[in-house]
């Protein structure tokens, strides 16, 4: 049978995986949206469509916070299994978790306050 602690390292280096990508996909999104609320101001566009691409920019903006802190509770979370499974080191599983985590690391806040296993 299958050791449950693979199992769940695997689904926790998943959802660090997901949500640093999330991050980077709303971050983007509000680039975007930024890029497009400045060519409609140029452009002359009509005050409405320029309110609601502003409304749009926000929602976008607004999610980034709340994926950040997700990420950083699994981030922790990875790293406790990591360092609490030191007997899974020679594992696959282990060492892409590792790897995610060093990728994750960059999209938090205070990045550098933050220590690898």
């Amino acid at each position: 049978m299958a050791d449950p602690r693979i199992k769940t390292l695997k689904i926790k280096t998943g959802v660090v995986k997901r949500l640093a990508k999330e991050k980077t996909v709303y971050e983007k999104e509000a680039e975007q949206q930024k890029n497009r609320i400045q060519k409609y101001k140029t452009e002359g566009r009509d005050e409405h469509d320029v309110k609601k691409q502003e409304e749009v920019l926000q929602e976008s903006l607004m999610m980034i916070p709340d994926c950040q802190r997700r990420l950083a509770k699994a981030f922790e979370e990875l790293k406790g299994i990591l360092e609490s499974e030191q007997d899974l080191k020679e594992t696959e599983e282990y060492s892409t978790a590792q790897k995610v985590l060093e990728e994750a690391k960059a999209q938090l806040p205070n990045s550098g306050e933050i220590h690898m296993c």
